[in-house]
């Protein structure tokens, strides 16, 4: 590595960042680095320079990289020196699609998605609810019907009868079905003579034509109508601990697909020197005027608030078996899914996108099923025609079941594959006994969509999987799924490097959100967004990469997190 000659443009590249930002960077006393990480196995993602063993970071910028001797020397007496012991460095993870207010108020809530058994699911909610003055609501719970014997859908009997005075409404993992008690079903006035809205469906017992509690997708709106909206005071503690619990997994970035109008609540907190988190806070496209009319575009923001993006839905998902589909479900033919709502009345959707993209602003649409996946790809196509070129980035949230005409179409119209691995691994227990094996092979097309030329930018889906980037960056390259029944992977031609697999966590997400020249690698110029992680999952044994711990965070120039370097 010529790193004499590489440290000197680094130098002269921060250089001319300083000089040519003076109203962005405060007066400085000294040019010394602020921090440097030494004796670390630095991978920038970068492939311009892919490796390094030291980084210095000047105020919130990466300064510079070389080697530890080199950058030693450029130490004052103010610099911190971080030794990392040989550990791997990696550029900040960057979530690019959480439900980070309902991760930080799921902290608080009840937890049922481990809950193995009704059993235990009714048992956990008993416990909680004898926590609750009555009248209190039981939210969130993340419960996972697949893990008990047969998958049945619990009922409101389950728990009625532990919460006659405590209104509860806790919804599957992926957020597309919730269970209500009788309680709560009361208040939102769901009877058996309550019809069906559309892109929801009312669960009824097939002998009484009773509700049991389940509502899927849009039915879910009669109950969230009566339930208890959160203060603000509640929001702001919800987005600190999101906050905090992001920082200690070395998430420095999230794109918040379900932000709405909270805004206020991470400015508030960017106010008051609370947020570790950059937040690119997307709205919902149905109320895209709302933003259109203010005037901002797609980029709209600074460094650590951004806004400018709209999401809308198109199907539902398939554990809740509303992800929409051209054939019926394997193991429900009488149903081949749901369009979601907001494709209602016919042409709404595309009505919806060609506003939105005439008004600047960037478009990403959840799509599950082939069938969703189709119907939005040939609305973006539209969309392009109409309001001709430009560099909008039209986004596919989920893209998880794709039929194998469709996977070129995200290169080919630059479409971007917003993609949780995690999900792979979950819904690959139980998948194929909904859609079958064959159209499996699609299924979390990681490798395909990567070898046609398409852009991968990955997440979590929070809280619907776990935030931990280790375990998104484990399911990718291993595919092993969670009920160790596929110890070579599920469908493992799928499977896609590490480096493919933290590209698409760092610099794929900071594309999809437009900041690829400020984030995403460890440049110098770049915002300083790093991590230490105890283990170089580039070279170990790949099913010991989700027991690989981060360390330290650093965000914005400032260390959030600090766990034991060694």
């Amino acid at each position: 590595m010529q790193t004499k000659s590489i440290l000197l443009v680094c130098l002269f590249t921060i250089f001319v960042a300083m000089t040519t930002n003076v109203q962005s960077q405060p007066q400085r006393k000294s040019q010394f680095p602020d921090l440097i990480i030494v004796n670390a196995n630095v991978r920038t993602m970068d492939q311009s320079w892919p490796a390094a063993e030291a980084v210095a970071v000047y105020g919130n910028r990466i300064m510079a990289l070389g080697s530890t001797k080199e950058i030693t020397k450029l130490a004052g007496a103010g610099t911190r020196v971080i030794d990392a012991h040989g550990q791997l460095v990696l550029p900040g993870f960057n979530d690019a699609h959480v439900h980070f207010l309902s991760g930080g108020f799921q902290l608080a809530s009840v937890d049922l998605r481990d809950a193995n058994t009704p059993e235990e699911f009714a048992d956990r909610i008993r416990n909680f609810a004898g926590k609750l003055p009555p009248g209190r609501w039981i939210t969130g719970g993340d419960w996972d019907h697949e893990r008990w014997a047969g998958a049945p859908l619990p009922t409101k009997e389950l728990i009625d009868r532990y919460t006659p005075n405590t209104p509860v409404f806790v919804n599957r993992l992926d957020g597309h079905m919730s269970l209500a008690n009788s309680a709560a079903l009361k208040l939102a006035g769901v009877t058996r003579e309550t019809k069906d809205p559309d892109g929801g469906l009312i669960v009824r017992d097939p002998k009484t034509g009773e509700p049991t509690g389940v509502l899927k997708d849009a039915a879910m709106s009669f109950v969230w109508k009566v339930a208890p909206q959160s203060s603000f005071e509640e929001k702001l503690t919800a987005a600190r601990a999101a906050s905090e619990h992001a920082a200690r997994l070395g998430v420095t970035s999230v794109h918040d697909v379900s932000a709405g109008t909270d805004v206020g609540v991470y400015q508030t907190l960017l106010d008051r020197g609370e947020l570790k988190t950059r937040i690119y806070a997307v709205s919902a496209l149905p109320s895209w005027e709302r933003l259109a009319r203010t005037g901002v575009r797609a980029r709209f923001g600074g460094d650590m608030l951004r806004i400018g993006g709209l999401k809308g839905f198109s199907d539902g998902s398939l554990g809740s078996t509303t992800a929409f589909f051209y054939e019926p479900y394997k193991d429900s033919p009488e149903t081949r899914g749901l369009a979601g709502d907001e494709m209602f009345p016919e042409g709404a959707m595309l009505e919806r996108v060609r506003a939105s993209d005439r008004a600047g602003l960037q478009v990403m649409i959840h799509a599950i099923g082939d069938r969703a996946n189709d119907q939005i790809l040939s609305i973006y196509e539209q969309i392009v025609k109409e309001n001709g070129e430009r560099d909008r980035r039209f986004r596919i949230e989920h893209a998880q079941h794709l039929r194998s005409q469709d996977i070129a179409r995200f290169a080919r119209d630059r479409v971007i594959a917003s993609m949780q691995p995690y999900h792979a691994i979950d819904d690959g227990r139980w998948a194929e006994k909904r859609i079958g094996h064959e159209r499996a092979k699609t299924t979390y097309a990681f490798r395909s969509l990567l070898d046609a030329g398409g852009v991968l930018a990955f997440g979590t889906d929070w809280s619907v999987a776990p935030l931990d980037p280790m375990l998104s960056i484990y399911a990718a390259v291993t595919r092993r799924t969670l009920d160790g029944k596929n110890p070579q992977g599920w469908i493992p031609e799928q499977k896609i490097s590490v480096e493919e697999a933290v590209r698409a966590y760092t610099a794929g997400s900071a594309y999809a959100e437009f900041t690829e020249k400020e984030k995403g690698t460890i440049t110098p110029g770049k915002l300083a967004d790093l991590v230490i992680i105890n283990s170089d999952i580039f070279r170990i044994d790949p099913k010991d990469i989700e027991i690989a711990r981060v360390v330290m965070t650093i965000m914005d120039g400032r260390v959030v997190y600090e766990g034991p370097v060694r």
